[in-house]
């Protein structure tokens, strides 16, 4: 038999003789308390099993050994003995005295009528024997009518509402989300419409030019760039002739543009050459043709010739003007 020593380490300087007299006055009692609070015990109930000590003088050494059942026992010992002083009695120049109360705690895996075993203790060496209570242990089965009895399926985990305290704080996260993404959007806007603004205070010509400018090198020329390359050559042309000649290329075909373009003061050759540069950015982008790199090479440079040889042209009409206001 395996035992338990337990000691109350309150104050050992005690002498063996105040232990003597603590072991003449030690009384007490068993008691089954079920930890479910209910008027019967079911099967697999926890209940403690345990005896309270009355008067015990501090420093008395108690033994609580292991509670031997028998080996086909339907009672089970969970754990080990468990122990509380639920009163403390204190007068001056004597040793402390105490209430303990120690327990076990068990259960049953079946139903029936079971009769515990007494308790002994083992007080400063002398064994004391509680006895179990006259009553048997009443272990109730839940009745089954097997005629009636259907299986039903496991219930699904009960769902409660959501309350407002959990949902608060997700509406106001959701809130300043919201909150930031019109902020971030009011930036991005503001700082668009100031470029556009800008790119609208250039000059038709400086602005072309820059844009221009991006698609410099051979590295658009390949089949699978050239798309891109075409198109963003033109579309800068297509801006700047909406500005300079005040045609709207940006929504017409290539031949609609020069034929808005038929009676302006742009040269022959210089008419003929952009027209070639757009029918060729045409069949590039829808007709999936591939130009060579020769074609190529001509593209940027004719397209800024454009731009520089009708803007020189503008300032020398408007130089024109100006002389025959002077006159």
């Amino acid at each position: 038999m395996k035992l338990v020593r337990i000691l109350i380490p309150l104050l050992l300087t005690v002498s063996a003789l105040a232990g003597a007299e603590g072991l003449r006055k030690v009384g007490g009692e068993t008691f089954l308390e079920p930890i479910q609070k209910r008027d019967s015990v079911l099967v697999a109930d926890q209940l403690r099993y345990g005896i309270t000590l009355e008067d015990i003088t501090e420093g008395t050494p108690l033994v609580l050994p292991q509670l031997k059942l028998e080996k086909d026992a339907p009672v089970e010992i969970l754990g080990e003995w468990q122990v509380d002083s639920v009163r403390v009695s204190r007068r001056k120049e004597t040793p402390a005295r105490y209430n303990i109360k120690a327990s076990l705690l068990l259960t049953t895996w079946m139903g029936g009528s079971f009769h515990l075993p007494d308790l002994p203790v083992l007080v400063n060496g002398d064994t004391l024997v509680f006895k179990a209570p006259a009553e048997p242990l009443e272990v109730k089965e839940l009745p089954v009518d097997m005629e009636s009895f259907q299986a039903h399926d496991i219930k699904p985990q009960v769902k409660f509402p959501y309350t407002f305290k959990e949902i608060f704080p997700w509406v106001l996260a959701a809130l300043g989300f919201v909150g930031l993404m019109l902020i971030l959007y009011r930036l991005i806007q503001n700082r668009r419409k100031r470029t556009r603004e800008e790119e609208k205070a250039e000059p038709a010509h400086i602005r072309a030019l820059r844009k221009l400018d991006k698609y410099r090198g051979d590295k658009f020329w390949k089949p699978e760039n050239q798309k891109t390359f075409y198109s963003g050559v033109t579309d800068a042309l297509r801006e700047y002739i909406v500005s300079r000649y005040g045609v709207a290329a940006m929504e017409m075909t290539t031949a609609e543009i020069f034929a808005g373009l038929k009676d302006s003061d742009i040269p022959e050759d210089l008419y003929k050459e952009m027209k070639t540069l757009f029918e060729t950015a045409d069949f590039v982008k829808f007709a999936k043709f591939t130009a060579t790199d020769e074609d190529n090479a001509k593209v940027l440079p004719q397209a800024i010739h454009f731009v520089t040889a009708t803007y020189e042209q503008e300032i020398a009409e408007q130089a024109g003007q100006d002389e025959k206001k002077e006159e």
